[in-house]
């Protein structure tokens, strides 16, 4: 009928169609309910009209969420026309299409028109009661609920919907545009390029659009993705780094003096042309625009367009990018921070954390490495320091393993107690064999636990409760008020995210963690300070406790100037500052949880050795088997007991001093001697022999205690004293 009657259509379309809009509107009359067209205007017929008649191209969202959209606006109308119920309700619509001309991507916003809508009313109209209009407005988007209060069937939608379909294109391709560049992949990425190049034709409407981006650091200019690989490496050329003298007087050069867009609607035109101009023509570059990038006022790289049409780029093109500039200015600086993140983990990767002192042969072998251009060689070249003295020293906290013990024990005794109570109160309650049996087997466990505390215990004793016992709490809380309540309680003791009692270990860790914590930040501030008497390497270890390694000779300094007045003034340094730490540790004592206590001591060597960094470890080690001698004696010393009885040379409140050479005791008791003049150690010099190590023998040792009163707690000598004392101390004689 529609069709036998087009003219009478086509007039009485002229009230929702006007007719000077009538070349410029994307616009349509629907079916309601369905994308089927009746009667269109030209270019919505050209654009977003299939062959059959139905609105094509790529919808933003799925054809079931279109078929929820569609229910929940029907009765958006029922509601307005039938109770009186008015609701706001937007669901945008983006359709995407191909321009048929430039083959480019077109974006359109739906806006619909449901004038010409009439709703009737089937049969005898339903009310809705209080609770229903309640219920109906809690559940406005939920299609069951409304069909359930409204049946579809009591209704019916007479006439058509007009659509008007605007361009969004510029709105969706910046929106695209942002999300894009939130990944730092975008720019540094073939694909996440290419993709941005795409959006960007789209943008300016320019099929045959191509950009380029680069970043300037300083003098140097870093090329991203480029798409023109030019034989003289200028500013398009594949992953090269140039420098900024190398365009001087070019396009970009000019637009970054100025500091502006540079629009050049006709390269073959354009005057004052450097090489790179002829470049771009032999490669078919007519129009071209160049713009600065900038972030936070700084300059941090330039983008480029060019196109292969004379005039295709004009100063619209510039206005229009204004919105997109800021996009690639922050991407880039993201970018170039990541490349920059990048490249210290590959030193970090290669290297270590390097320490200061050391820093300056790290340096040295990164620039070797890199004048190696040639060379197939991925790593740096070996760094060794030869000839260097080590320093060694431990404060170890006593006992810490049978404590960690105690405190499992102490938390899974208390655990498997709290879930017996609850089963013998269940039994109580209601007796089953079954609950008196699972008594027995938490009783067995506690016992076990008890007499030995085994290395897989805890977790085994950890899976009986969770998989054993506990399952059996949700059916037994039903036993009454008393069960349910003791269960409830059991669970609230629970720690939330290890499932288990955690009160005991919790002390324990929170103890070693706070003594570690206090005696690490002690010896990082003195370590600071006796870097000032002479630079050396320094690395510490946490574990049960703080150890140090210092290494210092003539190979650690840039220069090689070294002097074993020096060696003996750290020496004397770490001495003392181990007395600080005893003196720490014995103030912690009062704050702490649990009752633990340090031990401390250092381990003299005055024969040089060699260190070497081990790339696969990221640390120094010592370099040949003559003086891994030093490594074991440092792995087992801690546990050394003096020779014929079973006292631990380490005690609490003193500081034990291993040596292997009678010339070193003289040493440490010229220092010794000092100190106790000082205020800093007490009592009488302890000499003793120690019993043989695995691979190690003929050890010695000194003891000695320290001040910890609290009048002497705070002394401090400066440096300048230390190294007086050094000086004034006679040379030891001879072994």
């Amino acid at each position: 009928m529609l069709d036998r009657h087009k003219d009478l259509v086509g007039a009485l379309m002229s009230i929702a169609f006007p007719t000077a809009r009538w070349g410029k509107d994307y616009a349509a009359a629907l079916i309601p309910f369905q994308f089927i067209s009746f009667y269109e205007t030209p270019l919505f017929r050209r654009f977003l009209m299939s062959d059959e008649g139905s609105v094509k191209g790529q919808k933003n969202i799925d054809e079931e969420q279109m078929a929820w959209g569609r229910v929940i606006n029907a009765y958006i109308g029922i509601l307005e026309e039938f109770y009186g119920i008015d609701v706001d309700f937007d669901y945008p619509l983006i359709v995407t299409t191909t321009d048929p001309e430039t083959g480019l991507d077109r974006h359109f916003r739906m806006d619909m028109d449901c004038q010409f809508v009439d709703i009737k009313r089937v049969g005898k109209a339903r009310a809705l009661s209080k609770a229903d209009r309640k219920r109906l407005l809690a559940n406005l988007t939920d299609p069951d609920v409304l069909m359930d209060l409204l049946p579809p069937e009591d209704f019916e939608f007479h006439g058509f919907v007009v659509v008007n379909f605007v361009d969004v294109t510029d709105q969706e391709v910046i929106s695209s545009l942002k999300r894009d560049l939130i990944e730092k992949e975008s720019i540094f990425s073939q694909k996440g390029f290419e993709r941005l190049e795409e959006k960007m034709k789209t943008f300016l409407k320019q099929p045959d659009l191509h950009f380029g981006l680069s970043a300037i650091e300083g003098e140097r200019v870093f090329i991203l993705n480029p798409r023109f690989k030019l034989e003289q490496g200028c500013i398009y050329a594949d992953s090269h780094h140039l420098r900024r003298c190398d365009f001087e007087g070019s396009v970009f050069d000019q637009a970054v003096q100025k500091g502006e867009p540079l629009v050049i609607e006709d390269l073959t035109v354009y005057p004052n042309r450097t090489p790179l101009e002829e470049e771009f023509i032999q490669k078919d570059v007519r129009s071209l625009v160049v713009a600065p990038l900038y972030y936070q006022k700084d300059l941090i790289g330039t983008i480029d367009l060019k196109s292969e049409k004379t005039g295709a780029l004009r100063m619209m093109s510039i206005m229009k990018m204004w919105e997109v500039l800021p996009l690639f200015s922050m991407a880039l600086k993201r970018g170039m921070e990541e490349l920059n993140t990048r490249v210290q983990a590959i030193i970090k990767e290669k290297c270590t954390a390097i320490h200061p002192s050391v820093e300056w042969r790290f340096r040295e072998a990164a620039l070797n490495f890199m004048t190696r251009q040639d060379d197939t060689q991925s790593e740096l070249e070996p760094i060794v320091f030869r000839d260097v003295y080590p320093l060694y020293g431990v404060t170890d906290i006593r006992g810490s393993s049978e404590h960690r013990n105690a405190a499992i024990q102490a938390d899974l005794i208390e655990h498997l107690t709290l879930t017996k109570e609850i089963i013998v109160l269940a039994n109580g309650k209601r007796p089953l064999p079954i609950l008196d049996a699972m008594a027995h087997q938490i009783d067995k466990n506690i016992s076990e636990i008890k007499a030995s505390l085994g290395s897989g215990d805890e977790t085994s004793k950890l899976d009986f409760i969770r998989y054993v016992v506990e399952p059996v709490f949700d059916h037994i809380q039903e036993f009454g008020p008393a069960v349910r309540e003791r269960i409830e309680t059991y669970r609230a003791t629970l720690d939330p995210n290890l499932r288990t009692i955690f009160e005991k270990r919790k002390d324990f860790e929170e103890t070693i963690s706070q003594i570690n914590e206090t005696l690490s930040s002690y010896i990082e501030r003195e370590e600071a300070e006796a870097q000032r008497y002479f630079p050396h390497y320094f690395e510490k270890l946490q574990t049960d406790g703080v150890d140090h390694s210092i290494y210092i000779g003539a190979s650690m300094v840039e220069g090689g100037k070294f002097d074993g007045l020096y060696l003996k003034n750290l020496r004397l340094w770490q001495l003392m500052m181990m007395c600080g730490m005893v003196r720490e540790g014995e103030r912690l004592k009062k704050e702490l949880k649990m009752p633990l206590e340090c031990t401390h001591l250092i381990l003299v060597q005055d024969a040089p050795l060699s260190i070497r960094f081990r790339p696969d470890e990221k640390r120094f080690d010592v370099d040949g088997a003559y003086d891994m001698r030093h490594e074991i004696i440092k792995k087992r010393i801690d546990k050394a007991v003096i020779k014929g009885k079973t006292e631990r040379l380490t005690q609490p409140g003193k500081i034990a001093i291993v040596y292997s050479h009678r010339r070193e005791a003289l040493e440490y008791r010229e220092y010794i001697e000092y100190l106790q003049s000082k205020g800093y150690l007490t009592g009488e010099i302890e000499t003793m022999d120690l019993q043989d190590l695995q691979g190690v023998s003929g050890l010695k040792a000194l003891r000695i205690g320290v001040e910890i009163q609290p009048e002497a707690a705070d002394h401090r000598v400066a440096p300048e004293e230390i190294a007086r004392a050094v000086q004034s101390m006679p040379s030891p004689e001879p072994a």
